[in-house]
């Protein structure tokens, strides 16, 4: 697969994860962080966006990238240190695919849930 250069940019590497679903990872450290030292959301909302369109891509047949159509992200807790991004598949259909995801610390604490609707590419 092809890798992604946001991704690169902010220090996202993936890791190992099951069929349908993904996972990433990243240590929120400057210049990844907001004024008090926590991860950005900005990087929570890219590893969630990340994580379930590559769990996305998976599922679909000859896919070789995603494209969003729609994600919501709720933040409920702020984190830092190394953060655990993980995405999952809930309904792949033929065009779209829906997924939901969340993003945690360490030590498990919930940072953000996502759900998103996903189209996978697929070159003709």
């Amino acid at each position: 697969m092809t890798p992604i250069p946001f991704m690169s940019h902010c220090r996202i590497e993936e890791l190992e994860a099951p069929e349908a679903t993904a996972r990433l990872a990243v240590d929120a450290v400057d210049p990844l962080t907001n004024r008090r030292g926590e991860a950005h959301g900005g990087l929570l909302m890219t590893m969630l966006d990340i994580a379930l369109g590559k769990a996305c891509q998976k599922v679909s047949e000859g896919a070789t990238s995603f494209v969003t159509i729609d994600l919501n992200v709720a933040f409920l807790a702020p984190g830092a240190g190394r953060i655990v991004a993980e995405g999952r598949v809930l309904r792949a259909g033929r065009s779209i695919v829906f997924c939901e995801g969340e993003a945690r610390d360490c030590a498990g604490v919930l940072l953000a849930r996502a759900s998103g609707v996903f189209r996978p590419f697929v070159p003709r």
